[in-house]
């Protein structure tokens, strides 16, 4: 691949970028964004060789959708449009049965590859972009066989130079799951930040009892809105489902406290240790 078109040059899209010409010598990235000074700082930090235009797609070899999802929703139908015979799109976005519904029909389904690399910080924009982001980590990679098998190659090698480990599944069967190991933590995240602020007035003291504990528990509240409301809008049953039943938990911990059953407090978090086991196996 020698000729790289990336649409949205944040962090995801600027760390894509920055691999790229990492792994590839001679690869030439586009970028396209709709912020103007985004482009400007990609440039200035070397993340992009130039801006692109969607008319010229039809040169690019691989095109990187790294946009909201309800954007990339919009956007992808008019790049399948665009592009050549030899071009392979693939999107970054944190939900697929959205996207993939919504370019099914399109003539040109089979340029296209669904994938999530489960990556990224609390930060975004251009300056967020990091060398090696992607590195060990999971990218799940759905609809497969709705993809030309000589372009996913291509994109699934890629992917394995760039360190990622790759999975595969089905769209419906990623929100679900996402839903349960992203999306709620996230809310959890932002409801916890919201629950210190409505109550402790002086934000003086929130940082200065703020423990390691709280920073790390509310660090994703820091993500931006702009990319996590249409992520919970695209999965909102899923979400729903899985924040009925956070919440289910909280009320039998709480009710468990106004009972002064603490071995039963003691006994659910005994049980929940159990996630070390867990996470030390996917690590």
């Amino acid at each position: 691949m020698k000729q790289v078109t990336i649409i949205g040059i944040g962090l995801i899209g600027g760390s894509f970028a920055l691999d790229l010409k990492q792994h590839l010598p001679g690869v030439s990235v586009s970028g396209i964004d709709q912020n103007e000074a985004h482009l400007n700082t990609a440039l200035k930090l070397g993340i992009i060789d130039q801006v692109g235009a969607f008319d010229q797609l039809k040169k690019a070899d691989l095109v990187v959708v790294a946009i909201p999802v309800n954007a990339a929703i919009r956007v992808l139908p008019k790049v399948l449009d665009l592009i050549a015979d030899h071009t392979v799109v693939i999107d970054m976005g944190s939900t697929k049965a959205g996207i993939c519904n919504a370019v099914a029909t399109h003539p040109r389904r089979a340029n296209f590859l669904a994938t999530h690399p489960i990556a990224g910080t609390e930060f975004s924009g251009p300056s967020a972009a990091m060398k090696g982001l992607f590195e060990d980590k999971t990218n799940i990679i759905c609809e497969l066989d709705s993809t030309l098998p000589h372009l996913s190659e291509a994109v699934l090698t890629l992917f394995k130079t760039l360190g990622m480990h790759l999975r595969f599944m089905a769209a419906k069967a990623h929100d679900k799951h996402i839903a349960y190991v992203s999306h709620l933590s996230h809310i959890s995240a932002f409801m916890l930040g919201k629950t210190v602020i409505d109550k402790e007035k002086n934000e003086r003291d929130i940082f200065d009892m703020a423990g390691s504990g709280f920073e790390s528990t509310v660090r994703l509240a820091k993500s931006s809105p702009d990319m996590w409301t249409p992520i919970f809008e695209q999965n909102k049953t899923n979400v729903i489902e899985t924040l009925n039943e956070y919440i289910q938990n909280l009320n039998q911990f709480k009710a468990y406290m106004e009972q002064d059953d603490f071995e039963a407090v003691y006994n659910e978090m005994k049980n929940t240790n159990h996630i070390k086991q867990i996470l030390k196996g996917i690590a």
